[in-house]
């Protein structure tokens, strides 16, 4: 997931019925635009779903040189193949993570709007950093609100990238690119656009170069 500025990160809607027809509205929308990352995330699911879910989306996402990351996982995060595993403060501590996925897949931590916890899992090793929510989102509820300031000062004292995540829209995304973000990470925002997910990934990519381009 290196970033030449600030580029996408999708993640899936918090439910799937339908697999097969989700693989196809995936896959155009990766072929819409730049997206360095998919993270699958289906809260409360039980082990066979997320393992259908990983099965029938990793190859797509791959195929397109997408990393997979699995939503909470490190366990079946190393066991389905997938590139890393993402974790929150209430799962598990990176490092006990890390110990279940290897050295050789990646590992980022939410932080919130936390730069103490932040510098404590890029001290450890995460692979990235994730700050939010910046805005109101329907995806999960926000424990906190983050404000852009905080990914500044992150890019000006850190080498550990930046994932923002949080109600990102369209409408946010340049403010976040300007502000340092490394990764946006969007949820309903891309899955829920009135246009369709692969214009709201061409939109996305255009809004985020348009704010790196403004960046001092």
């Amino acid at each position: 997931m290196s970033s030449p500025d600030c580029r996408l990160y999708l993640i899936t809607p918090p439910r799937i019925d339908d697999l097969a027809a989700f693989g196809h509205v995936l896959a155009k929308a990766l072929d819409a635009g730049d997206v360095a990352a998919l993270q699958i995330r289906l809260k409360d699911a039980d082990d066979e779903v997320i393992a259908a879910t990983v099965d029938a989306l990793m190859p797509i996402a791959q195929a397109r040189g997408v990393a997979v990351i699995l939503n909470d996982r490190p366990d079946l995060a190393a066991k389905l193949g997938c590139d890393g595993v993402h974790v929150g403060q209430d799962d598990m501590p990176y490092a006990r993570a890390r110990k279940l996925v290897g050295p050789d897949r990646m590992v980022g931590v939410t932080c919130h709007d936390s730069r103490h916890l932040a510098m404590e899992a890029a001290e450890a090793g995460a692979d990235y950093v994730a700050f939010g929510a910046f805005f109101p989102t329907s995806t999960k509820e926000a424990k906190t609100r983050a404000e852009p300031e905080v990914l500044s000062i992150w890019q000006e004292t850190m080498e550990t990238p930046c994932v923002a995540i949080g109600g990102i829209t369209v409408a946010t995304a340049r403010e976040l690119a300007r502000a340092g973000a490394d990764f946006l990470a969007v949820s309903a925002g891309v899955w829920s656009f009135g246009d369709g997910p692969a214009a709201a990934v061409k939109a996305f990519n255009a809004e985020i170069a348009a704010g790196v381009a403004e960046r001092g």
